[in-house]
């Protein structure tokens, strides 16, 4: 299948080019796997059909089909088509590219300007785009892998539409390699499992799903049919999709901590292991770990924490590939312990009265007096200790005078906390008794 940005090339260049190239879609129709951007009833078909396009945001993963929408719809709203990319260009040349469109406006013709990696551009870059989406030079179409909420200028966002760009989903990759046989007149050597771990490989990537079949029939001799162990050794798999200091990283561990806090040990295990297999540092794992020890289990299980830090030793002593078995047991220990959150809310509601309240001098009653001058100020007047009162506790409050007692711990009934809270009920009952007038 050739394509309308090629069709004039010579057939020995166009042999050459990858065969992710040579089968771009022609039409907004052929685009595969962005049905609800691209289909009859889609965002952009319908954009095309009113004849009125703006400025745009394409936000999704590698290989969905960014670039090649972007100039299918230049050219069937009959637009100049500019691409530059935010990696490679500067002021400069986001300069000569604006006084082109100018240029072409001024005849008649308005441009759309496709700025890949557009996230890559600073603040004052992207703020560069403002005037000449407002004044009708460009319909600015940017690219992003990345969140344009955390990316993106505010003003930017303001002007453009954001869409999104779905990762292949396994029918739409079986029809581009379809597409793929059609065009190279053979099917691919591959058994149904090779098959399926192929399309598995591709991660949603409908390019690299392309390039892996090229590598394929590159491999293949006469009449040899792969199947999946042979085709692990061919291609070497792809790395997955993972940035670690970009979404794919924080959607990973989101996922691994709502699955701990959701007592789930299966789906926290397999969050764990995407990011070990994607290169994740073990140890920061190890850390987040711990965080989800004191977050979310606390005081209902005391040794969440102890087993959290003793699997970040293991780890430390062991290395890879066995420490992290330490790590997952620490992850299954966490997943199926009691869960609860009250020291987790005491603390910020502890934190929030401290930034309110000032600096409240605390009650002189439980203040030390290492000189004369501070005795006399009635520091540590009637001050009771504690191990010397019935029980073991005195019932004196501890706050300063002018804020009142407050409550910020509330541990729930699960695990050890039952006891806990059965205690501070005693102690309660104990403070009324003993501080009745």
């Amino acid at each position: 299948m050739s394509d309308l940005f090629t069709a004039h090339e010579p057939p020995e260049m166009t042999s050459a080019r990858p065969l992710a190239d040579r089968l771009r879609p022609r039409t907004l129709a052929e685009v595969t796997g962005q049905d609800h951007l691209t289909g009859e009833d889609g965002v952009l078909s319908r954009m095309i059909a009113s004849g009125s396009l703006g400025s745009m945001i394409f936000w999704g993963p590698p290989g969905t089909g960014k670039t090649t929408v972007a100039r299918l719809l230049s050219g069937e709203a009959g637009l100049a088509f500019e691409q530059i990319s935010a990696i490679f260009s500067g002021v400069a040349d986001l300069k000569k590219v604006f006084e082109a469109a100018r240029a072409r406006r001024m005849s008649g013709r308005q441009t759309l300007l496709f700025v890949d990696e557009i996230h890559r551009f600073n603040r004052a870059q992207q703020d560069s785009f403002l005037p000449v989406m407002e004044d009708g030079t460009v319909i600015l179409v940017g690219a992003t892998t990345e969140n344009p909420s955390f990316e993106l200028n505010a003003a930017l966002l303001s002007r453009a539409r954001v869409l999104t760009f779905k990762p292949h989903g396994e029918d739409s990759i079986e029809e581009l390699l379809s597409r793929a046989e059609e065009a190279e007149g053979k099917k691919l050597p591959l058994d149904a499992d090779a098959r399926a771990s192929l399309i598995r490989m591709a991660d949603g990537d409908g390019r690299a799903a392309l390039t892996l079949a090229e590598e394929v029939w590159r491999a293949a001799r006469r009449d040899e049919i792969f199947d999946a162990a042979a085709l692990q050794n061919i291609v070497q798999r792809r790395a997955p999709v993972y940035d670690k200091g970009q979404d794919g990283h924080y959607n990973l561990i989101s996922a691994l901590h709502k699955s701990v806090r959701g007592s789930d040990p299966d789906a926290a295990l397999y969050y764990l292991c995407r990011m070990f297999d994607a290169g994740e540092d073990p140890l920061y794992l190890g850390r987040r770990l711990v965080r989800m020890a004191v977050e979310d289990i606390g005081l209902a299980d005391p040794q969440a924490l102890v087993v959290c830090n003793a699997a970040k030793d293991a780890y430390d002593y062991l290395g890879s590939p066995e420490g992290e078995l330490a790590l997952a047991e620490a992850c299954v220990y966490l997943a199926t312990a009691p869960k609860s959150n009250g020291v987790y809310t005491a603390y910020k509601a502890a934190m929030r009265a401290a930034k309110e309240n000032g600096s409240l001098l605390p009650p002189k009653h439980i203040l030390n007096a290492p000189t004369k001058l501070m005795k006399g100020e009635g520091y540590g007047d009637g001050y009771r200790y504690d191990h010397d009162e019935p029980d073991a506790f005195s019932g004196q409050d501890y706050f300063p005078e002018k804020m009142g007692r407050k409550t910020f711990y509330d541990p729930p009934e699960r695990g050890f906390e039952r006891e806990i809270r059965k205690r501070l009920e005693w102690w309660a009952k104990l403070r009324r008794e003993r501080n009745a007038p």
